[in-house]
């Protein structure tokens, strides 16, 4: 399948991970990505862990696969104006330089639109581009703690937990995909690009969105429930006899359901839990007696025995039991690197039944080619 974003030119300036990871997004959606890296080492996520491949760390090839690079010194005139060559026939522009970085640079959004007027620049910042701390610098964990994500994160007793992905650069990554996409259409209306910002603590908060509007509306202070739900019992993992398995209730009908398969069909007739208001109000009786009851199923039967009455559920998985999993093979999200001896999981999305493709590998660190960077400007 062509990308279908063919056709269309990025400029990344990314570091370490949100900024790479939207250019990884557009390059796997088929738009040509140039990555300009500093030439002292390059983008820092090279030496982020152990050397994988080619010297560079794994998750640099995560996050820059399908994309050319480029080593230019952003510090010299001469560098800057090999970027402006670059950007003259770029339709968008991403960075996640530390706040303040572009401006001291003179790429900074005012001057970089001025001389090219249909460029969508994606500026990616920390605490976003206005307000006190809008020049402090910041990374994932920082931000699951600073927008409140960390404390509703763990068990109900226990400390604060982090989430364990990268939530908040890879939405912030997928946001500023989502700007640029929509900022293309108004761009073909109008002949005119714009400026785009996402931040981090944008995108904590809004996925602490929920908990924050049931705040501020309802007064409600969020609780952590572990594997559990706040407005539904029983929602929540249990432990089998070997091992632990996700359950969801989302509705009286679905308990019903439930409460027939494990053999206790008495509970809802009981006023106590014949509801979700009624489980809600009495679920440190209910749980403790749904948890006792469970113990003693294996995983798969039980599993088995409720998907089969329509229950929800699904067994709490490691990596290997995921990638074991028939339906991780179906959906073929791991995909071979062409022209590597590794694989990497894909875009989840895909076209008319088709997911994009990984083109190819992660680039090495060479110096400035004359076949990324052309002054001559596009026609048109």
């Amino acid at each position: 399948m062509t990308g279908v974003l063919a056709g269309i030119k990025v400029v990344e300036l990314g570091q370490v991970l949100a900024g790479p990871f939207a250019g990884a997004i557009l390059a796997d959606l088929g738009a040509e990505v140039v990555k300009v890296e500093k030439p002292e080492g390059g983008d820092d996520a090279r030496q982020m862990g152990p050397a994988f491949r080619h010297g560079d760390a794994l998750n640099f090839h995560e996050f820059n696969r399908g994309k050319r690079s480029v080593t230019l010194d952003l510090k010299t005139p001469a560098g800057v104006e090999a970027l402006h060559d670059l950007l003259r026939d770029a339709d968008i522009l991403v960075h996640n330089l530390r706040p303040g970085v572009a401006e001291a640079l003179g790429i900074g959004p005012a001057e970089v639109t001025a001389l090219h007027p249909r460029l969508i620049y994606c500026a990616m910042g920390a605490f976003g581009h206005k307000g006190p701390l809008a020049h402090r610098p910041g990374y994932e964990p920082l931000f699951q703690a600073f927008a409140g994500l960390s404390s509703i994160t763990g068990e109900p007793d226990g400390p604060p937990v982090r989430m364990g992905a990268s939530v908040v650069d890879q939405g912030t990554g997928m946001w500023t995909v989502i700007g640029a996409l929509a900022a293309l259409q108004q761009r073909a209306r109008t002949g005119r690009g714009c400026v785009v910002n996402t931040s981090l603590f944008e995108t904590a908060l809004l996925w602490a969105g929920q908990k924050i509007s049931a705040y501020v509306n309802m007064g409600k202070l969020p609780e952590r429930h572990a594997s559990g739900h706040p407005n539904f019992v029983p929602y929540q993992a249990f432990d089998c006899a070997d091992g632990p398995l996700l359950v969801c209730c989302g509705n009286d009908r679905l308990f019903r359901k439930f409460a027939d398969v494990v053999g206790r069909p008495d509970w809802p007739e009981d006023a106590r839990f014949a509801t979700n208001r009624a489980r809600l109000a009495h679920q440190t009786v209910l749980l403790p007696e749904i948890a006792s009851l469970l113990r003693a199923w294996p995983r798969a039967a039980l599993a088995e025995a409720l998907v089969a009455a329509g229950v929800p559920c699904a067994p709490v998985n490691s990596i290997p039991e995921v990638l074991a999993e028939p339906q991780t093979a179906a959906m073929a999200m791991l995909q071979p690197v062409p022209g590597e001896d590794f694989s990497l999981v894909a875009m989840p999305l895909s076209f008319d039944g088709e997911r994009p493709r990984i083109r190819h590998g992660a680039p090495r660190l060479a110096p400035m080619t004359s076949d990324v960077i052309d002054p001559a400007p596009r026609d048109g």
